[in-house]
């Protein structure tokens, strides 16, 4: 479970879940349940829709245009590309905040992390859920604005 709660901070997942073949260990990071951590049986293991009721509720998004908005999926150009675990959070959390009316956004990556690819798939995903009708996009170079 040590492990699993490691890999859940870094990933920015609120709920754990780990098994020992008998059973199911369940930690939810989010602070809004009754019991942090619980045994749990297979049948009482949650639904896909009941964890992503629970992960906007944590994130406070529970508004109609909230979820619109970040239930959009990612730019897929049959390519079979997808972002990469850091560009997904990346992506994600922008998402959402921008889904919550946050004002300012600071998104930070390293050289060669796919800022430009990162950049493409929030402007997609705003654009897609109609939270966004118009974005400029500025760029230093013209290759990466085509």
């Amino acid at each position: 479970m040590q492990q699993a709660l490691n890999y859940a901070e870094t990933l920015g997942v609120p709920f754990v879940y780990s098994s020992n073949g008998d059973a199911f260990l369940s930690h939810d990071r989010t602070g809004l349940s009754e019991k942090t951590e619980q045994e749990l049986a297979l049948s009482a293991f949650p639904s896909p829709a009941q964890l992503w009721q629970r992960y906007c509720q944590w994130k406070g998004l529970e508004t109609p245009d909230a979820l619109n908005t970040v239930e959009i999926p990612y730019y897929d150009d049959a390519t079979g590309r997808a972002p990469r675990y850091y560009q997904t959070i990346a992506i994600n959390n922008t998402v959402e905040a921008v889904a919550k009316a946050q004002p300012r956004i600071l998104l930070v990556m390293a050289t060669g992390t796919g800022k430009t690819y990162t950049a493409f798939q929030i402007i997609w995903r705003l654009w897609k859920s109609g939270a966004k009708k118009r974005i400029l996009f500025l760029a230093d170079r013209n290759i990466l604005v085509d």
